[in-house]
């Protein structure tokens, strides 16, 4: 496929935005990555990118919206939040993307890739979880459009300034003995890199349309045994 002339990054400034963003500057140099984020100083690590262009816009106001996709050709959608209220979880996952399917088609945008999460299922009624109800709603709402729609579930990611594990570390610098529950409970945790790398081909193939990808790493752990990682490559090893 011919490299879009513009992509609008939506949740670009986060996470795995920060390393998407950089990958598509090294495959797609000539590529403008729009980003639009509600404050400015959270886009910082963004502005050595050449073609970055930081947008201060609210992504949940639909004329904002207009404007950010105003000459993009496809968007990728990465705003998600991990905790929150019911309602909380149905603006942002449900209510976003509603929006953006509606904006995408003012704007004469087709291809979208949205990122999901990995337990997702196309069923919302069986999700155990607010959580994961309202992604599984967001992703049938995208379904539901003639988008040519590209959908990723990755599992818990992994780098150097994700949450879940600097939580865990952060906290075994304090406390000697982290209480656990689900110690049990079992992760196949991602790096965010090839997650972002995965993104990138998706946009590149035009076979990756009307697919929906799981994204894991290749071992299986324990909540405990990530637990006790995090301390050990931080130093502080329980």
């Amino acid at each position: 496929m011919k490299p879009p002339s513009c992509i609008a990054v939506l949740g670009g400034t986060g996470f795995v935005g920060r390393a998407l963003c950089e990958r598509l500057t090294r495959h797609s140099p000539s590529t403008l990555l729009v980003v639009p984020t509600r404050r400015a100083r959270h886009a910082d690590a963004l502005r050595p990118l050449p073609t970055a262009d930081i947008r201060v816009a609210d992504v949940h106001d639909d004329a904002a919206l207009d404007t950010v996709l105003a000459g993009c050709d496809v968007v990728v959608n990465l705003v998600a939040i991990l905790h929150g209220s019911a309602r909380a979880f149905e603006q942002v996952h449900v209510r976003l993307p509603e929006r953006l399917a509606a904006a995408c088609a003012r704007a004469g945008i087709a291809r979208v890739v949205h990122v999901s999460a990995l337990g997702v299922t196309d069923d919302p009624a069986t999700a155990p979880s607010n959580y994961l109800r309202s992604k599984s709603a967001g992703e049938a709402v995208l379904r539901a459009s003639p988008l040519a729609l590209t959908l990723l579930r990755p599992s818990v990611m992994f780098g150097a300034e994700d949450r879940f594990m600097n939580l865990f570390a952060s906290l075994q610098r304090f406390a000697p003995v982290v209480p656990l529950a689900g110690a049990d409970a079992r992760f196949q945790p991602v790096w965010v890199d090839d997650v972002a790398e995965a993104i990138v081909r998706c946009l590149a193939r035009a076979e990756a349309i009307g697919q929906t990808f799981e994204c894991a790493g290749p071992e299986v752990f324990t909540l405990a045994e990530l637990v006790r990682l995090a301390g050990r490559w931080s130093g502080n090893e329980l």
